[in-house]
């Protein structure tokens, strides 16, 4: 009788809210190392729905996790520049102890062994931090993974986001933006791209501009919320995809859980 009360209601309001889906910043970057598999794993132990990592492609085009385009601020010491240090180098870098020493001898990851964090049923959110030349070597790597379907796409570069939806039809893609004037002026060229929305800083997202994609039929996603007032807010908006450094504590200051 109670599944059938809250069908009727379901019919009656023809509206459900939708139940948030917290996204990992570079892993559990509150607590341990961004970009590591340390962060990876505790986001995934603590719930998360998702885990949004930063791809670079090192000179011996292997597809490593990192957000800077140097090592300078995540491995102190060194000042390694990504694109022309072969991925071996890089990972002889400590990634951890920036953090907290007892994270002493974390790596900079491979994709692959990310994406093998990945649980049945949940999501790898991969931002492209250089160009589309990633791509090829991308692909493989995810193929040979098997966890393709498990993976969103997201890039500031316009080409290669659209590149990337291109070469992964299937995957969703969004096109990141910081600015509400951009998002809001590029939202028809998004739309006709065929990428399925648009990943925001939480700041330029507002009730008109949520309401123009969804006209189009766009998602709204955004980006970084570590407050729980603003979070009720996107939510209250319809954005229930919200990235996080703090994807636990975040669900348990909205939801209560």
């Amino acid at each position: 009788m109670k599944k059938i009360l809250v069908s009727l209601l379901i019919v009656i309001s023809g509206t459900v809210a939708a139940q948030n889906f917290y996204i990992a910043h570079r892993g559990a970057s509150y607590d341990a190392p961004e970009n590591t598999v340390a962060a990876a794993k505790l986001a995934w132990q603590v719930g998360a729905d998702a885990v949004e990592v930063d791809l670079h492609l090192a000179s011996d085009n292997r597809v490593v996790i990192i957000h800077d385009k140097d090592t300078k601020r995540t491995c102190p010491g060194k000042n390694l520049v990504v694109k022309t240090t072969p991925s071996m180098v890089l990972r002889d870098l400590d990634a951890g102890s920036w953090k907290d020493p007892k994270f002493k001898g974390e790596k900079i990851p491979y994709l692959t062994e990310i994406i093998a964090t990945v649980p049945d049923g949940k999501t790898l959110v991969a931002e492209i931090k250089c160009g589309s030349e990633i791509i090829p070597h991308l692909r493989r790597e995810i193929e040979r993974s098997g966890k393709l379907e498990q993976i969103v796409f997201i890039s500031f570069g316009w080409e290669t986001i659209l590149d990337l939806k291109k070469e992964f039809p299937q995957n969703k893609c969004y096109w990141l933006s910081g600015s509400k004037a951009d998002a809001r002026k590029k939202l028809n060229e998004v739309a006709e791209a065929g990428l399925d929305g648009v990943n925001l800083h939480y700041q330029a997202i507002s009730d008109d501009l949520v309401a123009a994609a969804k006209g189009l039929n766009l998602e709204v996603l955004a980006w970084t919320v570590d407050d729980p007032a603003e979070a009720k807010r996107l939510t209250a908006l319809g954005v229930n995809k919200i990235t996080t450094n703090r994807p636990n504590w975040l669900k348990e200051q909205v939801e209560g859980k």
